[in-house]
């Protein structure tokens, strides 16, 4: 069993070691929980598994939820991108998936790299934690355990510094020919404000499919760091994206909800630049901006 390395302090994200170039690919496999504790009122949890390396801009990587399941069985691989195997560590966010409202904490766990042999697999059973202080008296409740498999592979020397996690990568198997795959990354948005509540989350409206992320409460400067997937059997070169942020409140019976600003982007430029990240100032909104990453990967040619 795989407790505690010897100090679990995870760093804060320094951007310059953020901006390095990629050195290794991690493989995760997500394999299983066991004796996750209920977290519903009926006796149940829905969880799922966040997935993130530290000192790392890119978003979380995540598990499928499993309702009503205390012993799920994901059995799911991930690959994120590995800039500095010394220092960086995959950290493991386990929740409890809400349908309204916020996703509860269930656990989490952290693994240095360092630990790992390069192209050797090695599968952990990591206990859920409350906590990375590993003096936190919290830590000695048991939350239930996770079993994972991890193997760093690095890069062969004229690899080193492609960018593996965008705009290189082409669309999975079964897209459709001609089309591909459009990712929209909402990383966060700075100074909402509302009339009568700010508790924001960012609406995608994309041929007549809408995605929502989670509602931040209370928050000016909302991080979502959430992701969403459009198949298209066409590259998008003549559509565009609509993306609004709303505040909601249970509270206020007469203003339950209000727009804070919305963005309408082109995304000719994402199919022929593969990949944008920028920030933009939400129309009717004061001063409220939206940082958006779009990434284009187009179905694999037919062979």
């Amino acid at each position: 069993m795989y407790l505690w390395p010897r100090t679990l302090d995870v760093p804060i994200l320094d951007p310059a070691k953020a901006m390095r170039k990629p050195v290794g690919i991690l493989h995760i496999k997500v394999i299983r929980a066991m004796k996750l504790k209920k977290k519903d009122l009926l006796g149940g949890a829905d969880p799922f598994v966040k997935l993130k390396l530290t000192d790392d801009k890119t978003p979380s990587k995540k598990t499928t939820v499993k309702h009503k399941n205390l012993n799920p069985e994901w059995n799911e691989e991930f690959k994120l991108t590995v800039r500095d195997p010394e220092t960086q560590s995959l950290q493991l966010n386990m929740y409890d998936w809400e349908q309204v409202g916020k996703h509860e904490k269930m656990g989490l766990n952290v693994v240095p790299l360092k630990d790992l042999t390069p192209d050797e697999p090695k599968e952990f059973t990591l206990d859920l934690l409350k906590t990375t202080d590993p003096n936190d008296p919290q830590n000695e409740k048991s939350r239930g355990q996770i079993v994972i498999e991890l193997t760093y592979k690095p890069l062969k020397e004229e690899d080193v510094g492609k960018d593996f996690d965008d705009s290189m990568q082409q669309a999975p198997a079964g897209t459709p020919a001609g089309g591909g795959v459009l990712i929209v990354r909402i990383h966060e948005g700075q100074d909402l404000e509302g009339k009568h509540h700010t508790n924001p989350y960012a609406r995608v409206i994309f041929r007549g499919e809408e995605k929502k992320t989670k509602t931040i409460k209370k928050n000016r400067d909302p991080r979502w760091d959430e992701q969403f997937e459009f198949v298209l059997e066409e590259p998008p070169t003549k559509d565009k994206m609509h993306i609004e942020v709303y505040s909601t409140s249970s509270r206020s019976l007469l203003h339950q909800k209000e727009s804070l600003g919305y963005i309408d982007i082109s995304l000719g430029d994402v199919v022929n630049n593969k990949r944008i990240n920028e920030k933009y100032n939400l129309i009717d909104s004061k001063n409220g901006l939206i940082l958006v990453e779009l990434i284009w990967r187009a179905a694999p040619p037919k062979s």
